[in-house]
C-alpha cells in the first residue's frame, strides 16, 4: 500500500511539474507572451516545442520561415527569437544590456572559457588576454602556418585528382575520389592545432581524424576528433533548451536512448582529446621551451608576465579555441566550394582575379598577394552570409527591468535571440537573399551590408578569431581554385545537412583534376 501511495504521489508531481504548472503558467501569460506566434502548438508551454524542432534535423529553416510574417516568434515559454537590423543591435550590439543566456552555463564545465563566461567583467579581462594573439598583425607572423597545411592539403588533393572531363557530362562515382568536407575539416583542426598549441596532429598526413585523449587518471586511447566533436555539438544542441532540467535530460538520455548515449559518449571523448592537448603543451611550458602560439598567450602577457589562471580555465580556453576554432571555418570552407561550383561564373571570374595575381607555379596562395583580392573576399564574405556556420538562435538575458528591442519592449530575464540564417535573410539588406551573388559585396552600399551581417555575432561578444577565419579561408581558397579544377557528383547535387550548434554538412565527394 506505501509503494502505491509513492507511487501516485511521484507520478501525480510529474503531471504537476510536466503538465499543470506550464499549462497554468502559459493561460496566465505574466509576460504577455502569447501574442506572439509560437514556433509550433507546444512552443508556448513547454521547451519540448523547440528540442522537437531540433529532432529534425535543420529547426531555423522553419523559425526563418514563420520569420517571413512574424518579427517576433516565440520559440519557448521565456524565449522569444526575433528578426531585422535594429533587433541585432539591441540584442548583441555595443552599450547592450542582454548578458549571455543560461544556456551557456548549463552546457558549460567547472570553469568558463571566453565564448560562455556570462560576466562582462569576466569576459573583459579574458578578452584582454587573448586580444593581442588574435590581432591580424600577430597572425600575419603565424602565416608559415596556414601554408604549412595547405601545401598538405594539396598533396592529399594531387594524390586524388582524375583526368580532366571531357564532357559536361556528371562525374562517374569512381572519379568522386575527393571529400572536400573531410579534408577541410582535417586542415582547420591542424591548422589551429598548430597555431594554438604548436602541435602537429598528422590528419591530413594520414587521412584520419584520429588522436591521442587521455582520461583524468592519465589512461590514454584513440579517438576521433572530428566525430566526437560534432556528437557533442549535436546531442547538446537538442537537449539543452530545458536549462533547469538538462542535466536530468542529460542522464535520461545516456540512460533510455542508444543513439544520445552514443553521441554522450563520444562528447566525453572531446573533453579527453581537448584534455590531452592541453596536458602536453603545458609540459613543454614547463619545460622551458619559447612556443609562438596562443597557449603563451594564455600563461603570460606581452612582457613575460604570468597570467596566473587556474588550470580547468586554461583547459577551459584551450577547449574553445579547438572546437569554434577549427569547424566553423572548415564548414564556410566547404560551403564556398559548394556555391562555386554551383555557380560556374563565380567560379570562373574568381579564378581570373587571382591566376592574374598568382604566379602559374605557385602552389600556396601568400596572404600578402592574395588578402585584398576584391571578388575573393566577396565570394568568402557571401558564403557566410548565405550559409553561415553557425545557425542556431545565439540567446542573451534581458536585465531584471527589462529593455526595448526593435520596436517591442521585452521584461526581464527573458532569452532573446536571432539567427544568422533569419538575419542573413532580410529583404530590406539583402535583396534576393536565397541567390548566391558575391557581386553585392562589391562597389557602392557595400559597407551597408556588415549592419544585417552577423556570421561572427557582433558587438562586444563577438567571435575573437574572426582574423584567423578570414586568414585559413583565404590562402586555401585562392590556392586551390588557382590549381584545380572540381565538380560535384551531379548538376543536381545537395548536401546533407544536420544542424547542432552549428549547421553541419556529412560530406561533399567531389572529382577532382588539375588545370591546364
Amino acid at each position: 500500500m506505501y509503494a502505491v501511495v509513492i507511487s501516485v504521489s511521484f507520478l501525480s508531481f510529474l503531471v504537476y511539474y510536466f503538465v499543470i504548472s506550464p499549462v497554468w503558467l502559459y493561460l496566465r501569460d505574466p509576460k504577455g507572451f502569447r501574442k506572439y506566434p509560437a514556433m509550433n502548438a507546444l512552443a508556448g508551454i513547454t521547451d519540448l516545442g523547440f528540442m522537437y524542432e531540433a529532432t529534425k534535423g535543420f529547426r531555423t529553416k522553419r523559425l526563418t520561415e514563420l520569420h517571413k510574417k512574424y518579427p517576433v516568434v516565440r520559440i519557448g515559454p521565456n524565449s522569444l527569437s526575433f528578426s531585422g537590423v535594429q533587433a541585432i543591435k539591441d540584442i548583441y550590439g555595443h552599450g547592450t544590456p542582454c548578458t549571455k543566456d543560461h544556456f551557456y552555463v548549463v552546457t558549460g564545465g567547472s570553469h568558463t572559457h571566453l565564448a560562455d563566461v556570462v560576466n562582462k567583467a569576466d569576459h573583459a579581462r579574458k578578452r584582454r588576454v587573448l586580444s593581442s594573439a588574435y590581432a591580424i598583425k600577430n597572425l600575419e607572423d603565424w602565416e608559415y602556418k596556414v601554408a604549412d597545411k595547405t601545401e598538405r592539403f594539396i598533396k592529399a588533393c594531387d594524390a586524388a585528382c582524375t583526368l580532366p572531363p571531357k564532357t559536361s557530362a556528371d562525374p562517374q562515382p569512381d572519379e568522386l575520389t575527393f571529400d572536400y568536407r573531410k579534408w577541410t575539416n582535417f586542415f582547420t583542426v591542424e591548422a589551429i592545432a598548430d597555431i594554438g598549441l604548436s602541435e602537429k596532429l598528422g590528419f591530413l598526413d594520414n587521412g584520419s581524424a584520429n588522436c591521442t585523449a587521455e582520461k583524468r587518471d592519465g589512461t590514454l586511447y584513440t579517438a576521433n576528433f572530428i566525430e566526437s566533436l560534432h556528437n557533442t555539438a549535436i546531442a547538446q544542441s537538442r537537449l539543452v533548451w530545458g536549462y533547469s532540467w538538462y542535466k536530468t535530460n542529460e542522464y535520461l538520455a545516456r540512460l533510455l536512448s542508444k543513439d544520445f548515449r552514443r553521441m554522450l559518449r563520444l562528447g566525453d571523448q572531446f573533453d579527453d582529446i581537448v584534455y590531452h592537448r592541453a596536458t602536453k603543451r603545458l609540459a613543454r611550458y614547463r619545460a622551458g621551451e619559447k612556443l609562438d602560439d596562443f597557449f603563451q598567450a594564455l600563461m603570460e602577457d606581452k612582457n613575460g608576465r604570468q597570467n596566473n589562471q587556474e588550470w580547468g580555465e586554461i583547459v577551459a580556453e584551450v577547449s574553445i579555441m579547438m572546437n569554434a576554432g577549427s569547424d566553423t571555418t572548415a564548414i564556410a570552407m566547404n560551403n564556398a566550394m559548394y556555391h562555386l561550383l554551383k555557380h560556374p561564373d563565380a567560379l570562373k571570374k574568381l579564378q581570373e582575379e587571382v591566376d592574374s595575381a598568382l604566379d602559374e607555379d605557385e602552389e600556396v596562395a601568400p596572404f600578402a598577394k592574395v588578402k585584398h583580392l576584391p571578388y575573393l573576399r566577396a565570394v568568402i564574405d557571401e558564403t557566410l552570409r548565405i550559409t553561415p556556420s553557425v545557425t542556431f538562435n545565439l540567446p542573451r538575458r534581458t536585465p531584471q527591468g527589462g529593455c526595448a528591442i526593435g520596436d517591442e519592449f521585452i521584461p526581464g530575464e527573458t532569452s532573446v535571440s536571432i539567427s544568422a540564417w533569419t538575419a542573413h535573410r532580410d529583404e530590406e539588406v539583402f535583396p534576393e537573399p536565397e541567390e548566391f551573388r558575391p557581386e553585392r559585396w562589391l562597389g557602392e552600399g557595400a559597407q551597408e551590408l556588415q549592419r544585417g551581417f552577423i556570421a561572427f555575432s557582433t558587438g562586444a561578444r563577438g567571435c575573437i578569431g574572426r582574423n584567423i577565419s578570414y586568414l585559413e579561408q583565404t590562402v586555401l581558397l585562392a590556392s586551390v581554385v588557382h590549381r584545380y579544377g572540381m565538380a560535384l557528383p551531379s548538376k543536381e547535387w545537395t548536401p546533407e545537412l544536420d544542424e547542432g550548434t552549428n549547421l553541419l554538412v556529412k560530406e561533399m565527394p567531389v572529382k577532382v583534376w588539375r588545370r591546364v
